[in-house]
């Protein structure tokens, strides 16, 4: 991608943020990203609260407060009924109304597969601004929602997952980090990513690059949603679990011996994840307790081992 030598962009692409942060003013910065991808539900409401709160993300993980939003869908109007449509967006503005956000417009074209999401601007003083590069030797290592999305999802597709099981993951997915990331700033967290597309291990790999660290997890103590362990255990994953794990494994260590179906969830894609945070150790439990839900210590942060960036424990 070309760069921009532009000093007041203050995070762009490099070290794998989760969002682009530009300085209006010294006291002002803006934070944004995007994100849509296909219906991963049957419910068109749901499938828009869905990817609205996986784009609204980001902008939590960098500790910034979303303010606008911009719809971005693909629809085929042809085929079918403009209704599919409309309930999709009703259940984007739902999320977005959540987070006190607006959303002031945005573009849609005509294409064969739906496909929506957000462009999402919020706003951070840069006292508040968090990255994934400040995670520091020491630190706990916490995980605020349970894994397994892309499992659930994978099985959902094949007509193969028990509603409760989808249900559960749903719950996950509709709910925002909005939460989480106020916990993390109130425990004064050195770092912190979002764990969507390239799985636990995927983004604690960048995480630990951006950081110059290493970073430990314990797989045994991975959160993961009712159910969709056994779904896992009969092979439904996505096609990212295979390039997830190549992807994490040239930089990976396993030490022990981890619970090989566990480990699986660390490669698993996830959508509309939780935040993986880096805290003080003192502080850990109390950052569980204030993000509340599925959170919980997976790990912690180590100097830096020469070529490893993450290392598995059982």
């Amino acid at each position: 991608m070309p760069r921009f030598d532009d000093a007041n962009l203050i995070v762009g692409a490099d070290g794998s943020s989760d969002a682009a942060v530009y300085r209006l003013r010294d006291d002002l910065l803006i934070v944004q990203s995007l994100d849509f991808f296909p219906p991963l539900v049957d419910d068109p409401f749901v499938y828009g609260q869905i990817a609205a709160a996986n784009a609204l993300s980001d902008i939590y993980a960098m500790a910034g407060r979303p303010t606008i939003a911009l719809n971005i869908a693909c629809f085929p109007d042809d085929e079918l009924d403009l209704s599919i449509l409309e309930e999709i967006l009703r259940g984007g503005a739902d999320r977005v109304r959540l987070a006190g956000a607006v959303i002031a417009g945005g573009h849609t074209v005509r294409d064969e597969e739906i496909k929506y999401g957000l462009s999402v601007t919020g706003v951070v003083e840069p006292g508040r601004l968090r990255t994934n590069s400040k995670a520091r030797p020491g630190d706990a290592l916490v995980l605020t929602k349970a894994l397994g999305t892309g499992f659930v999802t994978t099985a959902f597709k094949s007509a193969t997952c028990p509603d409760d099981v989808l249900q559960a993951a749903v719950d996950s997915m509709v709910t925002l980090n909005a939460g989480a990331s106020e916990a993390a700033q109130a425990v004064g967290a050195h770092a912190a990513t979002d764990v969507t597309g390239f799985g636990l291990a995927g983004h604690a790999t960048e995480m630990a690059m951006a950081s110059g660290v290493t970073l430990e997890i314990e797989v045994g103590r991975v959160p993961v949603l009712p159910g969709a362990e056994a779904l896992a255990r009969a092979g439904n994953r996505t096609r990212a679990s295979r390039t997830n794990r190549a992807y994490a494994e040239r930089t990976m260590r396993v030490e022990g011996a981890p619970d090989a179906l566990r480990m699986e969830f660390l490669f698993d894609a996830q959508t509309s994840g939780g935040l993986l945070i880096s805290a003080p150790a003192d502080r850990a439990d109390e950052l569980v307790q204030r993000s509340a839900g599925a959170a919980c210590v997976v790990g912690a942060v180590r100097a830096r081992r020469d070529g490893v960036s993450l290392v598995v424990l059982p």
